[in-house]
């Protein structure tokens, strides 16, 4: 029996929901769902069934706006189920995800609730249905549903409560899935600013060092510390200060030129962005900009505690960055782990200077790579 599994990007969406524990075992998505419907057909043999699942979007909570998506189908005309979309308020999928409570339809024919598009769209022909409601902490995410029974006229209740139970396993496998994202997110993550970690940093840097280099294409790297951020812990205390490295966090989120652009916290108050496909020239352009951006911003303008005022600390911290190139400034001989590190160093070096020579400055890194042709 051939199973249909959605696209991996709509999957990876709906994964971005709230999180609920904390473990992290590793589970392929794709293979879970193809085996709870396996198993589901094996149990309660159907000419058809599908899995549906809601996608998050936001703090959003009404179900009656929300769309199900056909994430793992099989049977006739299931090819164009996948990856598209039910209104959450249409047929029994809809009811069953509305209302939470599984469903058993013997004769759609007869039945108010049964939706006819979906059987004009796949030229199937649905007799009778049953439906379980699949649910993470108590609240819906999605359905799974069966239809057309074989060997026997009708679904029974015996049917729909063993549909429930792999209703209720669908529901655990995608919380480990769930979980298994949220440890691959932390890991990569820093807790302070929510930025890219260092960890991630060398594996990242690594991999885009050598798609530059197999594409011909350029790689820029932008090396920033604080200026004069030992003063606000000094005269401020530590939690002011953590405060402006997640402000300093948000800034560069906010500012990053390109979607594969990446924000990393190196370490205390020292920040590094990669800008794939960026030259030097342009690295240089955005390094302006962030400089910019952080000398006019307005630091610790909410309350440290309850009884504190605003500190509204602007033009103290400032920033000096140093920007460098695969192009410009790196010789590329050596192995990818070796061009990458005199890429850093390029970087690093030419931050340091910027201190070195007033702060609040940018410097780019010397000419001295191998261009590529």
């Amino acid at each position: 029996m051939r199973i249909n599994i959605a696209k991996a990007p709509l999957l990876e969406r709906i994964l971005q929901r709230q999180i609920v524990s904390s473990k992290s075992e590793d589970v392929d998505l794709k293979a879970v769902l193809r085996e709870i419907l396996l198993r589901a057909n094996r149990f309660v043999p159907s000419e058809s069934g599908s899995i549906l699942l809601d996608a998050p979007a936001g703090d959003e909570t009404d179900k009656a706006l929300a769309k199900l998506y056909f994430v793992a189908c099989f049977g006739k005309g299931s090819v164009a189920l996948v990856n598209t979309t039910l209104p959450s308020s249409t047929g029994i999928a809809g009811r069953t995800y509305s209302t939470g409570k599984p469903y058993i339809s013997k004769k759609v024919s007869r039945d108010k609730c049964f939706y006819p598009g979906l059987d004009k769209k796949t030229k199937f022909c649905t007799k009778s249905i049953v439906c379980a409601p699949i649910k993470l902490k108590k609240h819906t995410i999605g359905v799974i549903e069966l239809i057309n029974r074989l060997s026997d006229i009708n679904y029974t209740s015996k049917d729909l409560s063993l549909l429930k139970i792999f209703a209720e396993y669908t529901s655990k496998l995608i919380q480990n899935a769930l979980d298994a994202k949220t440890f691959e997110i932390l890991s990569k993550k820093d807790n302070l600013t929510s930025l890219y970690n260092d960890r991630y940093f060398y594996n990242q840097l690594t991999k885009e060092t050598a798609r530059s280099i197999k594409r011909g294409t350029d790689l820029s790297l932008i090396f920033m510390d604080l200026d004069r951020f030992k003063e606000v812990n000094d005269t401020y205390g530590h939690l002011a200060g953590s405060r402006v490295l997640t402000e300093v966090g948000c800034i560069i989120k906010d500012t990053l030129p390109t979607a594969d652009s990446r924000g990393i916290r190196y370490g205390g108050d020292e920040y590094v962005v990669i800008l794939p496909g960026l030259n030097l020239d342009e690295a240089a352009d955005y390094a302006e900009k962030l400089r910019m951006a952080i000398q006019e911003f307005t630091f610790l303008t909410k309350r440290l505690h309850a009884n504190a005022k605003p500190i509204m600390l602007k033009g103290h911290i400032t920033s000096s960055i140093g920007a460098a190139s695969l192009m410009e400034n790196v010789e590329e001989a050596g192995s990818v782990n070796e061009i990458r590190d005199n890429l850093i160093k390029q970087a690093d070096t030419a931050m340091y200077k910027s201190k070195q020579n007033g702060r609040n400055l940018i410097t780019v890194a010397p000419a001295g790579g191998k261009k590529k042709s």
